[in-house]
């Protein structure tokens, strides 16, 4: 029943993107099925090939990587309604240099990087639908890019609070900095002034 609940509200939020025939929908209903993880599972490591994308019905996947100088740092902080994917390894099926974890106990629709490349080849409008995400996947990038280069770190706090108001609760502080650019402590303070 949870899976099949799953796989209808994906269907509904890819059908808000571009209609979908009845063959479409039946397809993508029976090539993704419901994984559930819990905290702290790691989705993909360093140097492993992604195969699968993930549609995350429930829960929080954080995409880290490690710096020149080998400090763990948080690139991604994905939540209900988003794709846990590394874009480079996925697409180019080629090893990712990033960490893909749930931070809490996560539940995913699964759809492999062979089915996903044959649903494109027999669907033409599921075309239409992955450029959508995938520009999507581009502006969300470049939005974060921009704030990390023009707006301050209080700018982008707040941005993410609007974002994702119960952010605090769910992500440690630690990962929340990290995500921003900034240090723990810059963090505390800000929110410290908030508080005010």
């Amino acid at each position: 029943m949870e899976e099949n609940l799953a796989k209808e509200s994906l269907l509904d939020f890819l059908g808000n993107i571009h209609s979908m025939s009845p063959e479409l929908r039946a397809a993508l209903y029976s090539n993704t099925y419901l994984q559930k993880l819990n905290k702290r599972h790691i989705l993909l490591d360093i140097g492993e090939i992604q195969k699968s994308l993930f549609f995350i019905i429930k829960g929080a996947i954080r995409s880290s990587y490690l710096d020149s100088s080998g400090k763990d740092t948080t690139s991604w902080l994905l939540f209900e309604g988003d794709i846990a994917i590394s874009v480079y390894s996925f697409f180019s099926q080629n090893p990712s240099f990033e960490v893909l974890e749930t931070l809490e106990d996560t539940s995913l629709l699964v759809l492999s990087h062979d089915k996903l490349m044959r649903l494109y080849q027999e669907f033409p409008e599921f075309n239409y639908i992955g450029r959508i995400l995938t520009e999507s996947y581009y502006i969300k990038g470049e939005e974060k890019a921009n704030e990390l280069r023009v707006f301050s770190a209080t700018e982008r706090y707040q941005h993410l609070i609007k974002k994702y108001p119960s952010i605090v609760a769910r992500i440690p502080l630690g990962m929340i900095s990290s995500y921003l650019g900034i240090t723990q402590s810059i963090l505390s303070r800000i929110r410290a002034k908030k508080e005010q």
